[in-house]
């Protein structure tokens, strides 16, 4: 190891929170509350299949937080207009085709406690969501670098340890760059890494998402046309006005539901 990549791991380590759940707490303290609350986003989405063949979708995402919902992430695969997507909270999925709710099972999205939630709401809310992760946050936090920036790593028995379900947390920035667990149920054991940093409303957003299985690429996601603070009903966010809120990606002609947005 260099001297000086050396001396920066010094520096983190003595600046570093003893475990997981003071990690989260830095994390949360770093913004004070002041983490935008809205986001919408035009996402181009890659796929590949067991064989390789590769697929690609525009979705269209709205993220939003309220201290009694908490995180609330709206995925529509294709026009709006279709009615094809998903609601997400981090302990429910709920999956809507032609505008119509086929299916709603336990278990969320353990991603939105962690580019969300974590900002806005207490510690433990934090750690409660992410349980099914199955994260060890009384492990002490461990120095690291990624993409040549200082990290601290939470939840790993070591540096070299890429089983163990765990979160890299960019040390300046304290956002987290890189995940391995399962993000949704019935996902395999996934290294998620994020990327494309820009800085956003006093915050940060990552632009580009990767999530790999096995050492391979299993999905990229791409941002453009992001928004931060756009004001997003309740009704988008909601089962019954899934096809008939208005939604920001489509005509105000088109929505039979909630007035139109502004």
């Amino acid at each position: 190891m260099a001297p000086s990549v050396a001396l920066s791991l010094m520096l983190v380590m003595a600046a570093a929170p003893a475990d997981g759940r003071a990690a989260l707490g830095a994390m949360r303290a770093a913004y004070d509350e002041r983490w935008y609350t809205t986001l919408t986003f035009v996402q181009k989405t890659r796929r590949w299949d067991a064989q390789g063949k590769e697929t690609q979708e525009t979705w269209y995402e709205s993220l939003r937080y309220t201290p009694t919902e908490g995180t609330q992430l709206r995925i529509d695969r294709g026009p709006p207009s279709q009615g094809n997507g998903v609601l997400y909270s981090p302990n429910e999925t709920r999956v809507f085709r032609a505008g119509k709710q086929v299916s709603s099972k336990p278990g969320g999205n353990l991603l939105l406690p962690l580019i969300e939630g974590v900002y806005l709401q207490p510690v433990e809310r934090t750690v409660a969501e992410l349980a099914p992760a199955g994260i060890d946050w009384g492990r002490p936090v461990i120095a690291g670098e990624w993409e040549q920036r200082p990290v601290w790593i939470v939840g790993a028995r070591s540096a070299a340890d890429a089983a163990s379900p765990q979160l890299w947390i960019d040390v300046e920035r304290q956002v987290v760059v890189r995940a391995i667990l399962v993000p949704v149920p019935g996902a395999p054991l996934m290294d998620v890494r994020f990327g494309g940093w820009v800085a956003l409303a006093g915050a940060w957003l990552g632009t580009r998402c990767e999530f790999l299985v096995a050492a391979k690429r299993d999905q990229v996601e791409e941002y453009t046309d992001w928004k931060a603070g756009p004001p997003l009903p309740a009704s988008l966010f909601a089962p019954a006005s899934f096809s008939s809120a208005q939604h920001w990606a489509a005509p105000a002609s088109r929505a039979t539901g909630a007035g139109t947005l502004k």
